[in-house]
């Protein structure tokens, strides 16, 4: 197959690719310009996001150049088996093949790929089935370690930031106590500070490689951002990642909608989820899908994707008069007890401060 690949390529004078299943069977053929190739939408993992695609790439360098940035992105944001370019000598020849995977136990700032040595195209040295079974292997245990350790949905926290470290970490560790307030436990917390935000995925593309491998070794659930996300970010994350995503004020939304007692409360805390949402209902991501639970999709909302915007503005409109009613009762009240002269004692404090243990020590 090198040969026929490297030749065809040659002719051409474009990059050719071809994806492989496990058994060896094409599943995709792909004709790229002279120096790239542009891999379409592939279909969702084979066996949800804790697993490899179970997809090889293998594609043809005209200049016998090495694997680029682009290649190993591609190798991290598709989750592939692996990926391996045949480099093309100057008679259309197969000479060398070069091979990367992705690294389990990569650690932040380092790489989360594995390039292998070159090897010869007509006699390649890899046996491919047992470096894919250990590779998911190596991830099992760091997922079965993970979840023995800790329990619950578990989250990725993620700040972008132009400013100072220190403030973005004293921010991060406000957000992982409201991420444990939320039942969630967090798994990584990672800071990156740049000049400029990337408009698509907030995050830098190589960061959010590294992002992508820690889930896959930690069987993460969600990614929580510090800062807010526009709606094409998070469908641009969501997509990329296949792990829900939200950011920080979806998650407060979240506490409040499992924290809401009272009709009133239960009321304001559907409308502000509604709001929010209304401007992201295009978003195609599992964090707007009541259908499976969890962090980020408590309360209000529809079981399909794509939700009437009309239907949506409707029930706003239902609750702000259910709220003005509630609130003219409580003004009653409130005037009958200014009546009374009945005193008024308040309890302020933040999340998890002890509020309502004080409030339940003094009343029972």
């Amino acid at each position: 197959m090198a040969r026929d690949l490297a030749r065809l390529s040659f002719e051409c004078g474009r990059q050719v690719a071809v994806l492989l299943s496990r058994d060896g069977v094409i599943e995709m053929v792909v004709v790229g310009g002279p120096g790239s190739i542009y891999l379409p939408d592939l279909p969702k993992s084979r066996a949800g996001r804790s697993r490899l695609r179970g997809l090889r790439l293998v594609h043809t360098h005209l200049k016998e150049e090495p694997l680029s940035q682009d290649d190993l992105m591609d190798l991290i944001f598709l989750r592939l088996d692996c990926i391996a370019a045949i480099r093309v000598d100057s008679n259309g020849g197969a000479r060398h093949l070069e091979v990367a995977h992705i690294l389990p136990g990569a650690r932040q700032q380092e790489p989360a790929w594995q390039l292998l040595p070159l090897m010869p195209c007509h006699q390649p040295e890899l046996d491919f089935l047992a470096l894919v079974s250990g590779l998911e292997d190596q991830l099992e245990r760091g997922q079965a370690a993970t979840a023995a350790a800790q329990k619950g949905e578990r989250a990725i926290l993620v700040s972008v930031t132009e400013g100072d470290r220190e403030s973005a970490e004293i921010s991060l560790r406000e957000l992982e106590e409201l991420a444990r307030s939320a039942g969630i436990t967090v798994a990584e917390s990672v800071i990156q500070r740049q000049r400029q935000a990337n408009p698509k995925y907030l995050i830098g593309k190589g960061k959010l490689g590294e992002i992508i491998v820690t889930a896959l070794q930690h069987g993460v659930d969600l990614l929580i951002f510090d800062q807010e996300l526009n709606p094409s970010q998070v469908r641009s994350l969501t997509d990329t990642t296949e792990v829900r995503v939200i950011d920080r004020t979806q998650l407060i939304l979240d506490i409040f909608a499992q924290r809401a007692r009272s009709r009133e409360g239960k009321i304001q805390v559907e409308m502000a989820q509604l709001k929010y949402l209304l401007p992201r209902l295009g978003v195609k991501d599992d964090a707007l899908s009541r259908l499976r639970g969890g962090i980020g999709v408590r309360g209000p909302g529809e079981t399909k994707l794509e939700i009437n915007r009309r239907r949506i503005k409707e029930r706003i409109g239902s609750l702000e008069r259910q709220l003005k009613a509630l609130r003219k009762d409580r003004f009653q009240r409130r005037a009958r007890r200014r009546q009374r002269q009945v005193p008024i004692l308040s309890i302020v404090g933040y999340t998890n401060a002890g509020k309502s243990t004080l409030l339940n020590t003094l009343t029972h």
